[in-house]
């Protein structure tokens, strides 16, 4: 991995768009008009549209050196094969590393999208200079990536990180896979809202889903609203729970947080703080940061150019 920089396309492929952008280093130089995935009938075509616009890309920076594409879903990075993406049609058991890079004659790497977030912040961003990193992208759901060591850890199956579904609750919620207490069945945007409408019924006010996501529960409780503190305190007691296992099992540098709950600044991350240096030892605490994500939409997209350029 060298820290002279190559030129690269990043592609962040989302449920409803696919993202591209070129990249040198951790500089973004250019981005090109998002794909809609659902003007396209399958895999192949969509494939297809992607090359035409790394060639495109090519005319201007004839010095691109290697793609990178990041994906919603479980992915085997060592053949590049999607398993499976739940958003999108079609996209089961895809050989996209194989097709691409037939198409465009370039390397290609084809990587988790919470695993390239997580670059992005480790080569980057927040968490630049330092060894392990556990990085954690709050939205819909919770993803998670690990670097350590200086490496990104994918896990026998690349299936590491998955921090949303690890368990603050034994006897909890239920998440996708049967797993009871599933920390992104508390701390996902709909869960915050309903969790929020919930803590405001008890004090007899209504509110709807609506009036209540994380960006309008963070707007109420800087205006001074009792509740919505109340809300982003028990959202840091649950994250801090899964952070406090997490810091005891790798006891990295730090933990990156991105997304739009990180957006919250102080009112997440101050309580978030005070909850995981009370579950933890001295040892493991006094070297820890807990940090804001340097990179927020474009993280996609220069994680996964930096994997590229670091893997040729």
């Amino acid at each position: 991995m060298s820290d002279s920089p190559r030129t690269s396309v990043g592609i962040d492929f989302g449920g409803t768009f696919v993202k591209l952008g070129v990249c040198r280093g951790g500089d973004l130089l250019e981005t090109d008009e998002p794909i809609p995935t659902a003007d396209f009938n399958g895999p192949a075509a969509l494939i297809g549209e992607m090359a035409a616009r790394v060639a495109k890309l090519q005319q201007k920076y004839p010095d691109i050196c290697a793609i990178g594409v990041g994906v919603p879903g479980l992915v085997d990075f060592e053949h590049g094969f999607v398993h499976i993406l739940t958003n999108v049609p079609g996209w089961k058991h895809v050989p996209l590393k194989a097709i691409l890079g037939e198409r465009t004659g370039l390397p290609v790497v084809v990587e988790n999208d919470a695993n390239a977030m997580a670059w992005a912040e480790f080569r980057y961003g927040a968490g630049r200079g330092l060894q392990n990193v556990v990085a954690l992208t709050m939205g819909t759901g919770i993803g998670g990536g690990l670097v350590l060591n200086g490496k990104m850890y994918r896990g026998t199956g690349c299936a590491a990180g998955e921090i949303g579904q690890m368990s603050i609750d034994c006897d909890g919620k239920a998440g996708h896979y049967g797993n009871l207490g599933a920390l992104e069945k508390y701390t996902g945007n709909k869960e915050i809202a309903e969790h929020a409408v919930q803590r405001y019924a008890e004090a007899h006010i209504t509110k709807t889903l609506e009036e209540c996501t994380p960006k309008k529960i963070a707007e109420a409780a800087k205006a001074g609203d009792d509740i919505a503190r109340q809300v982003w305190d028990e959202v840091a007691d649950w994250l801090g729970t899964a952070i406090s296992s997490i810091a005891w099992l790798l006891n990295p540098d730090a933990f990156v947080i991105g997304g739009g709950v990180a957006q919250a600044g102080d009112l997440i991350f101050d309580p978030l703080k005070r909850k995981v240096q009370s579950m933890l030892s001295t040892v493991v605490w006094e070297r820890l940061q807990i940090l804001p994500a340097k990179y927020s939409n474009e993280a996609g997209i220069i994680g996964n150019a930096a994997l590229a350029a670091d893997a040729v």
